[in-house]
């Protein structure tokens, strides 16, 4: 048989090329559970949900399209990519959509894009360049540059304000120079000089920002202002007992007492409708995903392929962890989203093309050998 005179068993092994079966299942997975918690979530909105469902289209055709792509080219395009998401991060401060009282969007006509999202890509890719590209002789001297390709972006994004996507950035980066065999004095001196800046950048937070750490402790304290996401978010959570009050039947969700209930907080719409059992479920998938992310990094044989691969799997971690803590209340609300979860346009895509250069760099492990 065929199909516009291509042999459809050739089209079949065409299109499943280079896709790595258990990540992709477990993308998958997460990806439609996610629509069935935002059906819920926006009190189901088809057409939400739809827009979702368009969202996770581009993404799965950006993540085929990545896999493709031997890890030498994606090194070669680490320098454009991330010259590009800085030129877009000036492109947002000086003229970016205002949402929110945030500065963070560009209006693209067709859509809108956040070019923060991209740095959560383009900052490992970059570094792992730098660091690959320098193997032979890793000097202080490359460390410093590291922090300053780090910083650059994270600045401009704490400036829109997301202080939650500047974390992640900074947290990608910090994995590529962790993994890349930076020294623990180095390690332990970064630390003393966080903590000593702790007091001006005290200063620099904006004041709903402030308040939200300060409530952290106590969210009974503004009940109604800054503890009023945790408050409601934790009432939530356990309020799903073991096995959950059943899809759709969520009174803190229905009631409208979640705040931002189909994107940062999605997961307390989740552990209030699925429980205990659900949440072990969904975590188990995660840990699958990391575990699997984790094996490629393992197995790369490219210093470029292994510091992007595992700085890409625990940027995931990060995601997961800071989301869940937040919504937990052990955390500050930072507006981090749930992976593969929350309703998120180039967010969805960023993942997808996350998981599309892990497929790449595991398909192509055995090309290329240092």
């Amino acid at each position: 048989m065929e199909i516009a005179g291509y042999p459809v068993r050739r089209l079949r092994a065409r299109l499943v090329e280079g896709i790595d079966p258990a990540l992709f299942a477990l993308a998958l997975a997460l990806s439609l559970l996610g629509l069935a918690v935002l059906y819920s979530a926006s009190y189901e909105n088809v057409s939400r949900v739809a827009s979702q469902v368009a969202n996770l289209a581009l993404g799965i055709c950006a993540m085929w399209a990545v896999a493709q792509v031997p890890p030498q080219t994606l090194a070669r395009f680490a320098l454009p990519v991330y010259a590009a998401g800085v030129a877009l991060l000036v492109a947002v401060a000086l003229g970016g959509e205002v949402v929110n009282g945030a500065r963070r969007w560009l209006n693209l006509g067709f859509m809108r894009f956040q070019p923060s999202e991209m740095m959560k890509v383009a900052m490992p890719m970059m570094l792992a360049w730098y660091f690959h590209r320098n193997a032979g002789a890793i000097r202080w001297r490359d460390y410093a540059l590291a922090g300053i390709l780090v910083a650059v972006p994270v600045a401009l994004i704490v400036r829109q304000p997301d202080l939650g996507t500047a974390l992640l950035v900074a947290a990608a980066g910090f994995y590529v120079i962790f993994f890349a065999g930076i020294g623990w004095k180095v390690l332990g001196g970064l630390a003393l000089l966080a903590l000593a800046s702790l007091p001006p950048l005290w200063g620099l937070l904006h004041d709903y920002q402030r308040r939200r750490i300060l409530t952290l402790l106590d969210p009974s304290q503004d009940p109604l202002g800054a503890g009023y996401h945790t408050i409601q978010s934790t009432i939530a959570v356990g309020s799903g007992g073991i096995a959950g009050k059943g899809w759709l039947n969520g009174s803190q969700t229905h009631l409208e007492f979640i705040p931002e209930r189909h994107t940062d907080f999605i997961f307390a719409v989740f552990s209030e409708e699925f429980g205990l059992i659900g949440n072990l479920v969904l975590l188990t998938l995660y840990a699958l995903l990391i575990a699997r992310g984790l094996s490629i990094a393992a197995s790369a044989t490219t210093l470029f392929g292994r510091l992007l691969a595992a700085s890409l799997t625990l940027v995931f971690f990060t995601f997961i962890f800071v989301n869940m803590g937040m919504v937990a209340g052990i955390l500050p609300v930072v507006g981090v989203p749930l992976p593969f979860i929350s309703y998120g346009g180039t967010a969805m895509l960023m993942l997808y093309v996350s998981v599309g250069m892990l497929m790449s760099i595991h398909r192509h492990r055995k090309l290329v050998r240092t």
